[in-house]
């Protein structure tokens, strides 16, 4: 269950990451973005936020960064 989730907030992340007018912009919008809703779900399904805010930060960075 928990790996659904995930795929879910990367989806998320991934789609939110795209605001912004620079790489560099988007990859901090979406490395907040993704923190945000990792260390969110993480809580929700009994894991530990930190983990959960580190992972989503990650993934939101990249995707952020590599987005248009």
């Amino acid at each position: 269950m928990q790996v659904s989730l995930y795929a879910l907030v990367l989806a998320a992340v991934l789609g939110l990451s795209g605001c912004g007018s620079s790489p560099g912009t988007r990859a901090v919008t979406g490395g907040l973005m993704g923190a945000g809703a990792g260390a969110g779900v993480s809580a929700l399904t009994g894991g530990k936020p930190a983990t959960g805010a580190l992972i989503g930060g990650g993934i939101g960075a990249v995707g952020g960064a590599v987005t248009r």
